[in-house]
């Protein structure tokens, strides 16, 4: 079959119109191209702010541990103080009860030991020999909690440890609640 001229015009209109539309195809993906590197720009973008904000998130955060930590120690310190507080208060009664109802000799405030890498801390220690043959620990308490009367069954089992010239005496423990 011989290509006619009509065959050719419309092979070529084809053509164009391929042509066309391969041009219009071409410009449309030029145009997404273009949109996605403005979508990654403002990703990256966002990504940088993100880490920024992270980084200053992770400061604030050390920040905040460095004054909770701070605050802490002042919170202990104050608690300290006022056990202090607490045992002042109780001492000048305690010792006239030790002294006149118990008939206790010596009577320490604020007893620490250290023996063995072991630590021990009596709030009183009052004590007497000769016939009485008595040691009282005292352990003085803003509010009586069970928590305390564990402390003070601890200490109690742990004295004579710490303290072997009273292993013969006769052992009290007092909580004192101010």
């Amino acid at each position: 079959m011989a290509t006619t001229s009509e065959d050719v015009w419309r092979l070529l209109a084809e053509l164009a119109t391929a042509q066309a539309e391969l041009t219009a195809a071409q410009k449309e993906t030029d145009k997404q191209l273009k949109e996605t590197d403005l979508l990654l720009k403002e990703v990256s973008q966002q990504q940088k702010e993100n880490a920024q904000q992270i980084k200053e998130t992770d400061r604030q955060q050390q920040k905040t541990d460095k004054q909770l930590k701070e605050l802490g120690k002042q919170i202990g310190g104050l608690g300290a103080k006022f056990g202090s507080f607490t045992e002042g208060l109780a001492l000048p009664s305690m010792e006239t009860i030790l002294r006149q109802r118990f008939g206790m000799e010596v009577i320490s405030p604020s007893v620490r030991v250290s023996k063995d890498g072991q630590h021990l801390e009596i709030d009183v220690l009052a004590y007497t020999n000769g016939e009485l043959n008595t040691a009282y620990i005292v352990e003085v308490k803003s509010h009586a909690r069970q928590e305390d009367i564990t402390q003070l069954k601890s200490i109690l089992q742990r004295f004579r440890r710490f303290f072997s010239e009273h292993k013969d005496k006769k052992l009290y423990g007092i909580l004192a609640a101010v």
